[in-house]
């Protein structure tokens, strides 16, 4: 696992940007997709927190960095927003039993694959009936078109691998392929990732 509190700590400008994650733009931007609250598993510095929130979103954000959750505390109080946020590790942390939200979004969460589809399972779990699940990271890139990307498998998003994980869910989009990535110092340049949106069905 990387240290990301050191990560953090150490930069100069916001890793991934100031703004949203662009596949949240998109999704968020569907005419079906009206959801009011959601989970955010791995929000980093809060850049796709802060703005789902300041759309009225009851938001709740997990991450592993103390250092990161303190910079988006320090965000959502600039944006005028206020998210609820855990620094809590993917592999452990479990919602409160009973609890429920619209929406999961697990963007760019790099771990190792045991760890994703743990969260990818535990996010769709804590979905209320209709609720959405969205998922951006990097793929393994076939044609080494990409320039960004963990050069270890362990850490790229395999679709049949996490749609293994959705019971229950059915899946609306599910796309995979190279794409310009303009989102801060870390993301900037052309990776192969996999875009996924799936509904809960019960």
């Amino acid at each position: 696992m990387a240290n990301w509190d050191k990560r953090y700590a150490g930069a100069e400008a916001r890793l991934f940007g100031d703004g949203p994650n662009e596949y949240v733009r998109e999704v968020m931007a569907r005419s079906d997709v009206a959801p009011a609250s959601a989970l955010l598993i791995g929000d980093g510095d809060g850049r796709n927190g802060t703005w789902l929130a300041a759309r009225g979103l009851d938001v709740t954000a997990v991450d592993i960095s103390r250092v990161a959750t303190a910079q988006a505390l320090a965000h959502d109080a600039a944006a005028g927003v206020t998210v609820e946020r855990i620094t809590a590790d993917a592999a452990e942390w479990t919602p409160t039993p009973g609890r429920t939200w619209d929406a999961a979004f697990m963007i760019y969460l790099q771990c190792e694959a045991d760890v994703r589809h743990r969260a990818v399972r535990m996010a769709t779990q804590a979905l209320a009936p209709g609720g959405w699940f969205v998922a951006e990271g990097f793929a393994p890139d076939p044609d080494g078109t990409g320039e960004l990307g963990p050069g270890d498998a362990d850490l790229l998003y395999d679709r049949d691998a996490i749609l293994a994980q959705l019971a229950g869910m059915r899946t609306v989009e599910s796309l995979a392929g190279t794409v310009f990535l303009n989102e801060g110092v870390k993301h900037t340049g052309n990776g192969c990732v996999l875009r996924l949106l799936a509904r809960k069905t019960g």
